[in-house]
């Protein structure tokens, strides 16, 4: 047998085996609160609107005034209560003005809107959540939650031309599935995972997450990610499906 063939990947899977072994301890964040406020910029990817869903013209608001950028602000508090049981409170407001034309004549909510002509768009999407989740998993590196949220919803679409106007308003509580993952990098570094989402025949919601933290002290973080908001309702009264696509830079403190 020729051992020195071999050599190479024995010395490369004793190194690699040493390497994990001589890895510091990690050490597990114990914080009762934690607070996250980020700020970035959000783009739509597809914002089609019908109103009435049964009877009005299908539009895209991304055509009409274009993806964005748009500012977005995200607040999130967590209380861990005792073991694995914690609560979450998120606010997420968001809001746009903007003016373009139509390509064609829009019957929104009981007006016709002309085409070519200068229009004014506001969409507004605010959403305030409250989550209970659960500490199902967790090791040196890993930690998972499991729950269940409740959202606010807060919404609003309208159109104006001149002294024209009409909009569709609508403020209603939604259930959604929580999940989320914590993969702790080093005693500095954190990537995080997570989602709120359900999807129905009336429609569908989704925000989903990726995260990366680092540590400037044992109380205080910094943080950017990219999140991914996509849903809608389709109904007779309204169809309104959006994809959004969001920066975010955030700075934390856990107490």
């Amino acid at each position: 047998m020729n051992t020195n063939k071999h050599r190479p990947r024995i010395l490369l899977v004793v190194s690699f085996t040493l390497l994990m072994l001589a890895q510091p301890v990690i050490a597990r964040d114990n914080s009762k609160w934690q607070f996250d406020l980020a700020i970035g910029a959000a783009w739509q990817n597809r914002n089609d609107v019908r109103i009435p869903g049964n009877s009005g013209t299908q539009f895209s608001l991304k055509d009409l005034v274009g993806s964005g950028p748009y500012p977005s602000i995200r607040f999130e508090g967590f209380y861990n209560i005792k073991g694995p049981h914690g609560l979450r409170l998120m606010l997420a407001p968001f809001e746009y003005t903007e003016t373009g034309t139509l390509p064609y004549d829009v019957f929104f909510v009981d007006k016709t809107f002309a085409a070519g002509v200068s229009t004014e768009a506001k969409y507004k999407f605010n959403s305030y959540r409250l989550t209970y989740r659960y500490r199902f998993f967790t090791n040196d590196h890993w930690q998972w939650y499991v729950g269940g949220t409740l959202k606010v919803r807060d919404a609003e679409i309208a159109l104006k031309q001149g002294t024209q106007f009409a909009n569709d308003t609508d403020v209603g509580v939604v259930p959604l599935i929580y999940l989320y993952g914590d993969y702790k990098i080093n005693n500095k570094w954190n990537f995080m995972f997570d989602m709120d989402g359900l999807a129905s025949p009336q429609g569908r919601a989704f925000d989903l997450g990726l995260k990366l933290t680092y540590d400037i002290s044992d109380q205080w973080y910094l943080g950017g990610s990219y999140r991914l908001l996509e849903g809608g309702a389709d109904n007779d009264a309204v169809y309104n499906f959006a994809w959004f696509n969001y920066l975010l830079f955030s700075i934390g403190y856990k107490m």
